[in-house]
């Protein structure tokens, strides 16, 4: 099982988007998938038509209360677990803050997961912001998945999460976090800037972009609030070719290891 964070500490770059969309993609490949929503505002959620849940988020689970398993929920799609969000997990950031493992509470709450063969990968949705919850997303997690927005200041934001990284690792939370991959979103083919963000990006980063980008729809933006993600919404459309693109590219990447040892 692998743990992938999907973070950006900007908001409206298409994070949950690519959370949602992703998991549905890789669970349409038939990966088993657990998409968890750590963002109080329970977009993810939303986008599988399951807010208004109480009690189902991963709240106990950080405080300690109750065990990660009791907290996983089926969604519409087959091979698609989620463990919802709810606006509880706003004071745990002030209750967790005061604890003394604050950092990794979330990394000792997915151990049981890890040992077991339930799922293939988590996806962590994490809340735009730098607060606990995004650092245990961080400790807790392999690599990082990090959406950028096609936009001049793509690279300042890529800098500040490379930064973010080494902070984490050098806090001894989790020294084997990477930037497992970066997504160009919001792409507008109409203009030249979005060409120029993207090259400009990958002259930087290299083989850590996904060669897949993200186009900026309409339907993209309408699916969550009809609660769908974009395989549902608007299947044969162009964000739905994009996402499931990704997820091809995704398995490539990560199950290429375990084709060369099998070699």
């Amino acid at each position: 099982m692998k743990v992938i964070a999907i973070a950006n500490q900007k908001g409206g770059v298409g994070k949950t988007t690519t959370a949602v969309n992703l998991a549905a993609a890789l669970a349409e490949k038939k990966a088993r998938i657990l998409l968890i929503d750590l963002d109080p505002q329970g977009n993810a959620t939303s986008s599988f038509g399951l807010q208004g849940l109480e009690g189902q988020s991963l709240y106990g689970v950080l405080l300690g209360d109750d065990p990660v398993t009791e907290k996983v929920l089926p969604t519409r799609l087959e091979q698609l677990s989620i463990i919802p969000a709810d606006i509880d997990l706003a004071g745990a950031e002030i209750e967790i803050a005061r604890m003394d493992d604050h950092l990794t509470r979330l990394s000792q709450a997915l151990k049981i997961l890890r040992e077991d063969d339930t799922f293939d990968y988590v996806l962590l949705d994490c809340p735009p912001s730098l607060g606990i919850l995004m650092t245990n997303a961080l400790a807790a997690a392999d690599e990082l998945l990090t959406p950028i927005q096609c936009e001049y200041f793509a690279l300042e934001g890529l800098v500040k999460i490379v930064r973010l990284i080494e902070q984490v690792r050098d806090s001894g939370a989790n020294g084997h976090l990477e930037l497992g991959g970066i997504l160009m979103t919001m792409f507008d083919g109409r203009t030249n800037l979005s060409s120029q963000v993207v090259a400009e990006v990958r002259e930087h980063f290299g083989p850590r972009v996904y060669e897949t980008v993200i186009p900026r729809t309409v339907r993209l933006s309408e699916a969550p609030s009809f609660g769908k993600c974009i395989l549902e919404f608007d299947p044969n459309g162009t964000g739905a070719k994009a996402y499931r693109a990704l997820a091809l590219e995704f398995l490539r990447r990560h199950e290429a290891p375990r084709a060369q040892e099998n070699t």
